[in-house]
């Protein structure tokens, strides 16, 4: 089975089951029914299509016309679940869109509706107290890796400044860009008194 028609029928799946369990889902789909919104992930120069009807068909390639193109890339992905953020990415140029703005909204409404709840999922085969168990570790672990990263980012960061002195530090850089500062000032005082000597 080829890799596209891998993660494009693991995509649907996964929407369609997240929209079948959510009515608020279901009503948001229909506001894009008819439609098709191409998404090109920018890393892998890969698009994927979303045909919308009383389900989603995501395929790896459309023949027909298209209503909304969007470009990005993967990163970018969780912030297309906000609806507010679209005109944000659109102008730090996060976001390529061409075609129906309205209709890049309502995909974003749908996708921000979309909470799987893997503890619910995950009772109905292990049971409620597992399934509460799993899912409250991976989250702590997730919360005590990203705290990990960040504090490993910060003795970085201070290594690179205090200690190996690679980077000037903020107070430093701070202190150069006030001098950049008097020194155009400095200069364009100068111009001035030149040019009014010069009309002399």
């Amino acid at each position: 089975m080829p890799i596209d028609a891998f993660v494009t029928g693991a995509v649907e799946t996964a929407l369609n089951q997240l929209i079948k369990d959510d009515a608020d889902s279901q009503r948001r789909l229909t506001r894009l029914r008819g439609k098709v919104i191409s998404v090109k992930l920018n890393e892998f120069n890969k698009t994927m299509y979303f045909v919308f009807s009383h389900q989603i068909d995501v395929l790896a390639g459309f023949e027909g016309e298209v209503d909304c193109q969007l470009a990005l890339n993967l990163s970018v992905l969780p912030e297309l679940r906000q609806q507010a953020n679209l005109t944000q990415l659109i102008k730090a140029d996060k976001l390529a869109l061409d075609g129906d703005l309205q209709l890049a909204q309502h995909f974003s409404s749908l996708l921000s509706g979309l909470k799987p709840d893997f503890e619910d999922k995950l009772s109905e085969y292990t049971g409620d107290v597992v399934a509460h168990t799993l899912v409250s570790s991976v989250k702590s672990g997730s919360r005590f890796i990203r705290q990990g990263i960040k504090n490993r980012q910060r003795d970085l960061a201070e290594v690179i400044t205090e200690e190996w002195r690679l980077l000037p530090q903020p107070l430093e850089m701070m202190h150069f860009c006030d001098q950049v500062d008097d020194l155009k000032s400095d200069v364009a005082r100068f111009e001035a008194r030149l040019n009014q000597l010069l009309e002399r």
